[in-house]
């Protein structure tokens, strides 16, 4: 289902719009709305120009799958970003693809004892951070992109998931 996500939920420093895909590949449940990805990719986005992308829930099977592919790492995992790679003279801010495994983002919450919404929150902004080509390799980029997430979490309302 393809929304668009610029009028949901009230935020400051006018947030971009954004064109923004969920697809639903899991049985996984309960799920959040288009409408919560909307605003969290928004939350990531705020201050940018008008932006797209796509994000696709899946169950373990397909996240291990591509990780194996793209990371050479035979195990599922929370989120995987794959940035857009296009020519610089196309006018589209397309940024790329997030895909979260719902198992996973379930099974992280209840281990880290925190709301299952919050670590949702996380991930999917975690996840639009890399398609902006945030990292964490090196130790100065990790704590940098923490800062930014711990920042933009608080404006939700979100506790610090680091603490």
């Amino acid at each position: 289902m393809t929304i668009d996500a610029t009028n949901s939920g009230a935020m400051s420093l006018d947030p971009p719009a954004v064109e923004l895909e969920v697809q639903r590949a899991t049985t996984w449940g309960p799920l959040p709305t288009d409408e919560q990805f909307g605003l969290w990719v928004r939350t990531a986005l705020r201050g940018r120009a008008p932006a797209e992308l796509a994000i696709r829930i899946v169950d373990r099977e397909e996240s291990r799958r591509l990780n194996r592919q793209y990371r050479g790492k035979d195990a599922p995992t929370n989120v995987l970003s794959f940035p857009a790679e296009l020519p610089k003279d196309i006018g589209l801010n397309l940024l790329g693809d997030l895909l979260i495994c719902a198992p996973q983002v379930a099974e992280e919450a209840l281990a880290q004892r925190k709301p299952e919404q919050a670590h949702w929150a996380h991930l999917t902004i975690h996840g639009v951070l890399h398609l902006l080509g945030y990292d964490h390799h090196q130790a100065a980029e990790a704590e940098a992109m923490e800062r930014i997430e711990i920042a933009l979490l608080a404006s939700l309302g979100i506790p610090n998931p680091y603490a």
